[in-house]
């Protein structure tokens, strides 16, 4: 689990501790791979050494040939070895095209192995998180943290780490090389390649990293807006938004393009500077050279040879102003990262919940979302037996679906500490204290409560299933454990059949027909053409909202839950078709623990479909 680190504005300079503590995490990823990551920089390396293997060798043999030829025509006797270096130069053609396929290969197989690892674990913080944390953001900004954050970490390995590495090893290579036949070059050489790596690494990264940290958030907020915009494109045409709309889109892009114009500014800088910080070597061996030749320390060959053996600095040193001066979103990308993992703070134990219909009890629960001005709602008490079906009814913004959340275990009452009392054993029950609301059935009976009366809190109170707290059980038995019906259908782009067996994913069609029956839909669907195989369109555009609303609890029928919670089960159904639906579910219904969430409910006189219904609680009376 990734640790705490403060996440700083796009506008803002991090400190060096803190860039490293940000990226430190996914560090620690990479290094499940290192043996794969090494092995990349050394095929990089060899790819790099190749390419000034050839340079150097080729200097040596063309300048060595041109001089042998020289001599023979003036009459000289002269012998050169052809096989030798010959053979050195195929070597090094073979090797540098060899290692440069295998290095992009190999590389970007464990890249891709990599950002599945990083996606993956993203997404599970991301449904980890409760409905509050989730609503914080556009799920547009979550989906960009998913795909396009996880994919700018891949710069992390392939350009911001076995890049400068191999840059530095061909640096010392060539170093070794001119300390053999060049030594008093070699101080002054290495004063200025390593001048020049640290300025093309940690310089342009600096420089350039307030721009690029910011260009990628504001990309971000330009891509959100757009997609929000197409979305409501109908209505802010009805309400001649669109005017409005566009200028603000025009301010985003105009600050996307200043940024790109300063990212592209430096990143010139910095290839010129490369440029010249390798010409300025290969003047330097030259220069150098030339005085050694003069003096008989050096020959003809070897002059020519380190000056070329300098141009294939280029083959490590070209590609870093680009890499680093957009080092920031690299940063920027990570720290979002690190948000999502903060975020998904729930903590499950591994308890199992027991086959058969469940026993729900809340103590006292009081819960705010953070930042809210007013209570989802405040020391709620109640308790709904085994096989009983009931009601828990409320105004809209009274905390039905709040109430959902807590029993599902997506929402944690987060002020108790939950990782300390995972460690706990849970008592059978708690002695209600003065001061709660204690709720009764067709009411609200309010106990006694004296001056130390504790209110306030934003999460408190305990919410347990056969007598054990929500989070000491796994999340999955939780999910095998309790069925839900929410407000919001989700219906994927697939098939009926598809989006039914999310419930039973080796159900046969023969179960899917009868849990439609029991919805009231086999006539429909086998009047469709394709059948089950019809696609409900993205979201269920395809279908009625009634029609989602029954699809969704044909696949809970398809679930063996001991806890089925119905937020408004039969909304946009007449009263006809709830009834059929009502008793199509109800041997389904039967011997299982059933709480209904409905804003209101009368026992005299029941809404169709509620009419099992034996006790009714109210939250907002």
């Amino acid at each position: 689990m990734i640790g705490p680190a403060r996440t700083l504005g796009p506008g803002s300079t991090p400190s060096t501790r803190e860039a490293l503590a940000a990226l430190a995490p996914w560090w620690r990823v990479h290094e499940r791979y290192r043996r794969r990551l090494l092995l990349g920089v050394v095929l990089m390396t060899m790819t790099a050494l190749s390419a000034l293997g050839l340079l150097a060798v080729s200097g040596w043999f063309i300048t060595a040939s041109a001089l042998t030829g020289a001599a023979l025509a003036a009459g000289a006797v002269a012998v050169l070895d052809v096989y030798t270096p010959g053979s050195a130069i195929r070597l090094f053609a073979v090797s540098r095209t060899v290692s440069r396929y295998l290095e992009r290969l190999y590389n970007h197989d464990t890249i891709l192995r990599l950002l599945a690892s990083l996606r993956g674990s993203a997404f599970a913080s991301l449904v980890s998180m409760d409905p509050a944390r989730l609503a914080a953001r556009r799920s547009s900004d979550w989906l960009n943290r998913l795909t396009a954050d996880i994919d700018t970490l891949d710069a992390l390995y392939l350009r911001l780490a076995a890049p400068p590495v191999m840059a530095l090893l061909l640096i010392v290579a060539l170093l070794g090389i001119t300390l053999v036949w060049l030594p008093g070059a070699t101080p002054w050489l290495a004063l200025l390649l390593l001048t020049g790596w640290a300025w093309l690494t940690l310089g342009q990264a600096r420089w350039g990293l307030v721009a690029s940290r910011r260009r990628v958030t504001t990309l971000e907020a330009l891509r959100s807006s757009l997609m929000e915009a197409l979305r409501g494109h109908a209505e802010l045409e009805a309400y001649a938004a669109l005017g409005h709309v566009r200028e603000q889109l025009e301010a985003v892009e105009a600050r996307l393009l200043a940024d790109q114009w300063r990212l592209a500014v430096i990143s010139a800088v910095g290839n010129a500077l490369a440029v010249l910080v390798i010409g300025l070597a290969w003047l330097l061996l030259l220069a150098m050279g030339m005085l050694a030749l003069r003096d008989g320390q050096l020959s003809g060959p070897m002059m020519v040879m380190l000056p070329l053996a300098a141009m294939a600095l280029g083959e490590g040193m070209a590609g870093l102003p680009a890499a680093f001066s957009q080092a920031g979103a690299t940063l920027g990308a990570a720290e979002r990262l690190n948000d999502i993992e903060h975020a998904a703070g729930v903590v499950h134990g591994d308890a199992r919940l027991s086959a058969g219909p469940i026993t729900v009890t809340l103590e006292q629960v009081s819960y705010r979302y953070p930042g809210a001005l007013f209570e989802a709602f405040s020391n709620v008490s109640l308790t709904v037996e085994a096989g009983e079906q009931v009601a828990i009814c409320g105004a809209s913004g009274a905390g039905k679906s709040t109430l959902a959340a807590l029993l599902t275990g997506q929402t944690s009452l987060a002020s108790r500490g939950l990782q300390s009392r995972l460690d706990e054993e849970p008592s059978g029950g708690t002695e209600q204290q003065g001061g709660g609301t204690e709720l009764q059935g067709g009411g609200i009976e309010e106990s006694s409560g004296g001056p130390e009366e504790k209110r306030g809190e934003e999460q408190s109170g305990r919410v347990l299933l056969n007598g054990r707290e929500v989070h000491h059980y796994a999340p999955l038995a939780i999910a095998d454990g309790v069925g839900c019906l929410t407000q919001q259908v989700d219906l994927f782009d697939a098939s009926l059949a598809d989006n039914l067996r999310l419930g039973a994913a080796d159900a046969e069609d023969a179960v899917l027909w009868r849990v439609l029956a029991a919805v009231d839909l086999a006539d429909w669907v086998a009047s469709l053409p394709q059948g089950l195989a019809t696609r409900v369109g993205e979201g269920g555009r395809q279908v009625s909202g009634g029609q989602a609303r029954r699809i969704s609890l044909a696949r809970l029928a398809l679930t063996n839950p001991g806890l089925v919670l119905l937020d408004e089960p039969f909304s946009g159904l007449d009263a006809t078709t709830a009834q059929r639906v009502a008793q199509g579910l109800a041997d389904w219904l039967a011997g299982r623990t059933v709480i209904y969430l409905l804003h209101e409910h009368d026992l005299a006189a029941p809404r169709p479909g509620t009419e099992a219904v034996t006790r009714v609680w109210w939250l907002d009376r």
